[in-house]
């Protein structure tokens, strides 16, 4: 099972990604992660959701493999669709979404840890938004809810990662621990949530999203536009074949 759902008697819900080797989640998984965060929303009993991840690292974006050895469009429209509904159900879950970061947050794992409310992460942690290398655009919304806006345009033209200790100056971790006592740390300010009146907790989620001065949605829907634009043109195929050891390209040509 790629994503696993358990709410704990204190009222905290785990959330659990595992998608071996490196967590790159497949369509059905995106929406798969969508689904447990909407189950989140929809039970009183659940307080605040812990995302986490096993494995090497917390997210490594889509799997490009699954896209590239797939005929057409239909993987890229699910990949799309799929992330966009998982970092809206983050965003828009009733109750405070904490994310436990260990290891690599690349690509869409930026998307689902920069909408969260609140983020812990491994001493090993880093984040980056590589979707240039592969002819993609996305999560540069959630970026820039990470890091300053020079920044993020730093990150997102050269491809570079930033730690999690160095996410700690700008306030978007809370703090860095060793791997072994991530869970517990997520856990800890997760009880901190749980413990206050869950109504008044849900009404607190609302108001705040209402007051963000940007749009997620919205702005993350503005890149994927310009993620199809680049497919259409043909460079998008290109750059992922030479990452994934495929030749989707040529053979779109030939069907050209």
């Amino acid at each position: 099972m790629t994503v696993s759902s358990e709410l704990r008697p204190d009222g905290i819900r785990v959330v659990t990604m595992n998608a071996p080797p490196v967590n790159a989640l497949t369509v059905q998984g995106w929406f798969d992660v969508a689904a447990a965060l909407d189950e989140a929303s929809a039970d009183m009993a659940t307080k605040v959701v812990v995302l986490r991840a096993e494995g090497k690292g917390f997210n490594a974006g889509v799997d490009i493999k699954e896209m590239q050895n797939s005929t057409g469009f239909d993987a890229l429209l699910g990949a799309n669709k799929g992330c966009f509904a998982a970092f809206k159900a983050v965003y828009e879950c009733s109750v405070p979404v904490v994310a436990a970061v260990n290891g690599f947050c690349v690509g869409g794992g930026v998307g689902l840890v920069g909408n969260a409310d609140i983020v812990v992460a491994s001493d090993d942690a880093f984040f980056g938004v590589p979707e240039v290398n592969q002819g993609a655009l996305g999560a540069a919304t959630h970026m820039a809810r990470l890091v300053p806006q020079h920044m993020m345009r730093t990150l997102y033209f050269t491809a570079r990662t930033i730690s999690a200790k160095d996410l700690v100056q700008f306030g978007s971790v809370l703090e860095v621990v060793s791997r072994e006592d991530l869970l517990d740390a997520a856990l800890k300010v997760a009880g901190e949530i749980a413990a206050k009146n869950t109504v008044v907790i849900r009404a607190a989620k609302e108001a705040l999203n209402g007051i963000d001065p940007i749009d997620v949605n919205k702005s993350y829907r503005w890149e994927q536009g310009f993620t199809f634009e680049l497919n259409l043109m043909g460079v998008s195929d290109e750059l992922r074949d030479d990452f994934a050891g495929t030749d989707k390209a040529e053979h779109n040509a030939k069907g050209a």
